[in-house]
């Protein structure tokens, strides 16, 4: 490991700079030199995601884009786009699901800042920035969740400030919220006057989901993260650290993770409207039918998007969790205990209070919704938000 990829490394090229807002600090600890997503261990060095859970995500995700395959009618070029990549783990893994028919016409990009890692499959395009133009399956697992964020709390006076940050992690409070930020969190996180109330402004992170969208030709985009709801959100914040598989203080050094829950309902209206700026229905209802903008200069028409829990998509990707039958034990014992370990991932990815109240959201552009005949429970993101929940499974 070199010296700007260790915390002390990091502090000395950062320059160790004053208290500043937990967007700003965030970018830099993440993604800046020696920042925590670019050392060379990667986010599988200290949590897992569903990704690295079993296989079976990935199957499932191969799954889904030969829907979208057929629902674009098998064209000569199918783009599959893993958003926060990674080390490429799951465009690996669905080019290894794909059925030879599907896989002869994938074109897979990882998207990421870190360098390409040594090995990786060939046929996977490395890039720092999506596709212009994508037509398939943009893929986004828990890349929302790291696209910084500032952090609000209400003072004494019932007012909600900036909070600032310094390098050790240490805070205060700054300036009154304004402008934009100010008119998202009315509409999307309101918070009461109440003393030590918290939130986190997710704007940049509607304005990502919308440019992402955007990339959609023809097809289907999907972000995947822990998320909550406005009839529901957490009344501190979810601001929080991972490293080596433990939740830690959220700490600006580039030392480790820093994450926090998305709002998909907002994501999702953002993906209408010219920037991901305005404001839209609640998505407190399955499907938002809206017309959207992002980053192009003519607004198109978009099949509504929709939110669901990773248990409910999951399960229509026939991703169960049952167990086999008893009777295969006697008939074909290794069949048995490869489908009883089979089930016990999809268990853990399907998990109530886990991995499996994670959100899906869906967005559409120019074909139907590949799920919505086979959705059998509207189960909309219900954990608690007052329970934190994980960010993934720990690394073993």
């Amino acid at each position: 490991m070199t010296e700007g990829t260790t915390a002390e490394g990091f502090r000395r090229n950062s320059g160790n700079p004053g208290p500043r807002g937990w967007r700003e600090a965030a970018q830099a600890a993440l993604y800046g030199p020696g920042g925590f997503y670019r050392r060379p261990e990667g986010p599988a060095g200290h949590f897992r995601t569903s990704v690295h859970a079993s296989p079976l995500f990935a199957r499932a995700v191969a799954r889904l884009l030969c829907r979208v395959d057929a629902a674009l009618g098998r064209p000569p070029v199918l783009d599959f786009v893993d958003m926060g990549a990674g080390r490429g783990e799951l465009a690996a893994g669905v080019l290894a699901a794909l059925p030879a028919d599907v896989a002869a016409r994938a074109r897979a990009y990882a998207v990421e800042v870190a360098d390409r890692p040594a090995g990786l499959d060939g046929r996977i395009t490395w890039l720092s920035d999506m596709p212009d133009a994508v037509t398939g399956l943009l893929f986004a697992n828990e890349w929302l969740d790291n696209v910084p964020v500032d952090v609000v709390e209400v003072d004494s006076a019932g007012v909600p400030r900036l909070v600032l940050v310094a390098q050790d992690g240490c805070e205060r409070l700054g300036e009154p919220v304004s402008g934009a930020p100010a008119d998202w969190l009315a509409r999307w996180w309101p918070l009461p006057a109440e003393e030590g109330l918290r939130a986190e402004i997710g704007l940049p992170r509607d304005r990502a989901w919308a440019s992402a969208v955007d990339r959609v030709v023809r097809g289907l985009a999907v972000a995947v993260d822990y998320a909550h709801t406005v009839d529901a959100r957490p009344p501190f914040g979810t601001l929080t650290g991972f490293r080596e598989g433990r939740e830690t203080a959220p700490v600006p050094d580039g030392s480790s993770d820093i994450t926090a829950h998305v709002a998909l309902d907002a994501c999702a209206a953002a993906a209408g409207t010219p920037s991901g700026t305005a404001s839209a229905p609640s998505c407190a209802a399955q499907t938002l039918p809206r017309t959207a903008q992002g980053m192009r200069e003519t607004a198109r028409e978009l099949p509504g998007a929709r939110l669901l829990t990773q248990r409910a998509a999951l399960r229509a990707l026939d991703i169960t969790g049952a167990r086999p039958p008893l009777a295969l034990a006697s008939t074909d014992p290794p069949a048995y205990v490869r489908a009883l370990a089979s089930a016990g991932e999809a268990a853990e990815l399907t998990a109530p209070g886990g991995l499996g109240d994670f959100g899906w959201l869906l967005q559409p552009v120019g074909i139907p919704d590949p799920l919505e005949p086979d959705l059998l429970e509207p189960d909309l993101l219900e954990q608690d938000p007052r329970e934190p929940g994980p960010r993934d499974a720990p690394r073993p």
